[in-house]
């Protein structure tokens, strides 16, 4: 299991970041596309921003259901010019408005009409949209993986995949920024409690610290994960109520 795969399967309703007040939530990405009565530029914005976060499932999602790498790409390209260009996102009641769960619906309707559709213009006049020039040699070969997960589970753990790396990625700018690359890259070893990982002891000795500093900046790291965590889930759900099950519905699908 990945560091941030242990660290997501261990939090509890108890570390609930206490920060993360309305206020700062109304600004999240999701809720600024499901509150839009017409295209504002600020809902087009978020809403290209989560197409660009969140591509991997849906990319995952079409080649497990048999198409070739370059076809893949392609149709993933044009389902996100299509959800663009039609901001078909009113039926999405709002209390239930789950990006994950709307994404993966809307997909399946646009692989299932796509035969009928003239692509070459749905596709947005051949723009790439979306960065798949990111996918990494493995996806980029003709070869599925072995593996018997369902096109729906390779959607859902590429989802809780991509919002772990949002969140590493984002704490390690932080720790970078304040010139403290080295203890985020020790910190980050200790996230999964794997064997042969530091120990606090050794992080200090390396770090020219003591033992207890050591300890009490991994409890802030830890926090800091967390916090962003739910922030990354708070941009991909509707309401503040719905991203503790968002969290939980995560920890499961990781844990499966």
């Amino acid at each position: 299991m990945a560091p941030a795969e242990h660290e997501i399967t261990s939090l509890s309703t108890n570390d609930r970041d206490a920060h993360y007040g309305p206020a700062a939530f109304a600004t999240t990405h999701w809720s600024v596309v499901l509150e839009a009565q017409s295209e504002t530029p600020a809902a087009q914005a978020a809403l290209e921003k989560l197409c660009r976060v969140y591509w991997r499932p849906i990319y995952g999602f079409v080649r497990r259901q048999g198409a070739r790498p370059e076809e893949a790409q392609d149709l993933t390209q044009g389902f996100f010019a299509l959800l663009l260009e039609r901001r078909d996102l009113r039926s999405v009641r709002k209390e239930k408005g789950r990006l994950r769960s709307y994404l993966l619906t809307a997909l399946k309707h646009f692989l299932a009409d796509e035969h009928r559709r003239a692509m070459a213009i749905k596709r947005g006049k051949g723009q790439g949209l979306i960065p798949l020039e990111e996918l990494r040699t493995e996806e980029r070969s003709g070869a599925e993986p072995a593996d018997p997960l369902t096109a729906e589970r390779v959607y859902e753990r590429r989802w809780a995949s991509t919002l772990l790396d949002r969140v590493l990625s984002r704490l390690e700018d932080q720790y970078r920024t304040r010139g403290n690359a080295a203890l985020f890259d020790s910190f980050n070893q200790l996230l999964g409690d794997e064997p042969g990982a530091p120990s606090h002891g050794e992080i200090a000795a390396q770090l020219g610290m003591t033992e207890n500093a050591v300890s009490q900046a991994f409890h802030r790291f830890r926090q800091s994960y967390q916090s962003l965590l739910r922030e990354e889930i708070a941009h991909t759900v509707a309401t503040p109520a719905d991203i503790e099950s968002e969290l939980r519905y995560l920890i499961a699908v990781i844990r499966a």
